[in-house]
């Protein structure tokens, strides 16, 4: 989910919808113009066709979450709870609202704070589940001149590093950003929904030496 500033000319005017699961149909609280603008919704579709069955029984985290749609799309496809963390503090009651509507908020946490701070200070999470990293933050982050590209980076590598085998980390960009730079670059699987670009990565159960 982007903040204001990263504004592009599909962005969102209406509140997102749920796609898929028991949630289906559902409308998020979303302010148009607001602070958040959220992933597409074919984007997001696609997404969650791509990971298929992978979702259920895990530990969704939603960074840069803005409306929650990705970790709430979670949820409604059989994660068994998401984490929602963004910095704005109304925004994120905003998602504490959709989950006590959607009847789901034992099953929705909502952490103020800056995602960016995750590489410097990565909390402790539950991990006796495979975590299913949602990583959507402004294009702008992405860019060559952006200060933040550094540190989103950084954040990434982190959560690779303390993920729990099995977890799964989804990058969202636009086109213009290099891949190469990402941490592990051989092991991110591409897919384009443009004007977005979607990056996988899993971590997979260490392979054991022979002899």
């Amino acid at each position: 989910m982007k903040k204001s500033g990263a504004t592009r000319p599909d962005e969102a005017a209406s509140p997102p919808r749920i796609a898929g699961g028991d949630l289906r149909g559902r409308k998020l609280a979303f302010a148009p113009g607001g602070r958040t603008r959220p992933m597409k919704d074919r984007v997001r579709e696609t997404l969650f066709d791509l990971l298929g069955p992978a979702v259920k029984g895990t530990l969704a985290i939603d960074l840069f979450a803005g409306s929650g749609a990705l970790g709430f799309e979670a949820i409604s496809r059989g994660a068994a709870k998401a984490l929602f963390v963004e910095r704005h503090f109304p925004t994120g009651d905003a998602i504490r609202s959709s989950a006590r509507q959607f009847g789901i908020a034992d099953r929705a946490e909502v952490r103020g704070g800056d995602s960016l701070i995750w590489a410097r200070r990565l909390p402790e999470l539950d991990r006796s589940l495979p975590w299913l990293v949602f990583i959507s933050p402004p294009w702008r982050f992405f860019a060559e001149e952006a200060v933040e590209q550094g540190p989103l980076l950084a954040v990434v590598a982190a959560i690779q590093a303390a993920a729990p085998t099995g977890s799964t980390i989804v990058v969202e960009s636009d086109g213009s950003f290099d891949a190469a730079k990402l941490p592990d670059p051989a092991n991110w699987t591409r897919r384009e929904i443009l004007p977005a670009v979607l990056y996988f990565w899993d971590k997979k159960v260490p392979a054991t030496k022979s002899g």
